[in-house]
């Protein structure tokens, strides 16, 4: 009988995609949902409210206050309506109230999403992520509390906190725009707990004409430890030949447009992960798979560092 593999799920309200669509989503709907689908689910995202409207940044203070407070009542329905606590994500957003963390913890909020700002670097993430840190965690470092980071695509980041877990989806948008991540190191040792290289694999990248960034742009050495990395998780290169064609060409089995208004079209000789996105996909989820398996066991100490930018 063949073995049945779990998978663990969470389910998002989809607020962040509505916000952006100017539509809402019925706090009822979205519970009733919840409650009698919640045994397939190992946690579940509030319905947080998003402050302001989709495209415009100048927002008040009145205005991101009374976002989280709606956002707050919408957790507490959801307990009502019946969502375990322990399941249960309640999430705070950059530019909120460090206030509201603080209630979080009172109310012994047992799972908590942190949510940096979309439109913020990474150091300003990092600096609002440190001031987070005092309130999630003990005077050692030690978490009190799970929480998860939202769209965390920066291995920074994923490697200086002690998060229960993270989502992103940097894994296959780089994919997409033709790129995998590779780890430091060779000879099968690598070392995550430094920033991955983004390899540029695909012929037709506009990253091909960045010096370092593409492959064909690589050291030979470096070209080496980069596909023995590859032979070692089961992937090749792959071979690709970009051509121009006269208007009414007629495509061959093994070819594809890449701008079909300009004639050109690109040639698979050999499949691989410069011609082929589902195997960038399965490359770029082994790297995170292997990023998590070489974190600390949960709950690790978050230890401060000097933020250099923020350190004046």
């Amino acid at each position: 009988m063949k073995e049945e593999k779990k998978v663990k799920l969470m389910l998002d309200s989809g607020a962040f995609s509505a916000w952006t669509k100017k539509t809402l989503i019925d706090i009822e709907q979205y519970g009733d949902f919840c409650f009698e689908n919640q045994d397939y689910f190992e946690s579940i995202v509030n319905l947080d409210v998003i402050p302001g409207e989709f495209g415009k940044k100048d927002l008040g203070e009145k205005e991101v206050e009374r976002s989280a407070s709606l956002g707050w009542k919408n957790y507490q329905y959801m307990l009502k309506r019946g969502i375990p606590q322990e399941k249960l994500i309640h999430v705070f957003h950059q530019g909120e109230n460090f206030k509201w963390l603080e209630v979080f913890i009172k109310e012994k909020v047992s799972y908590i999403g942190l949510s940096p700002g979309n439109d913020r670097t990474t150091q300003e993430k990092i600096y609002w992520f440190d001031r987070c840190m005092n309130y999630v965690c003990d005077n050692e470092g030690i978490p009190i509390v799970k929480f998860h980071g939202f769209g965390i695509g920066s291995v920074e980041i994923i490697i200086r906190y002690p998060f229960f877990s993270v989502d992103s989806t940097t894994w296959v948008l780089t994919s997409r725009f033709g790129s995998v991540f590779v780890p430091m190191g060779k000879g099968g040792k690598y070392d995550y707990n430094v920033a991955p290289l983004k390899i540029a694999v695909s012929a037709h990248s506009p990253s091909k004409k960045d010096e370092g960034e593409h492959f064909d742009s690589l050291s030979p050495t470096l070209k080496k430890n980069v596909l023995d990395y590859f032979e070692l998780k089961g992937y090749k290169l792959g071979k690709t030949e970009v051509k121009k064609v006269l208007l009414g060409y007629a495509l061959s089995e093994n070819e594809r447009w890449i701008k079909k208004e300009k004639g050109v079209v690109e040639i698979v000789i050999e499949p691989g992960l410069s011609n082929q996105y589902v195997q960038r996909d399965e490359m770029n989820i082994l790297y995170f798979l292997d990023l998590e398996s070489n974190l600390p066991q949960w709950p690790w100490a978050f230890k401060r560092k000097i933020n250099r930018l923020f350190s004046k």
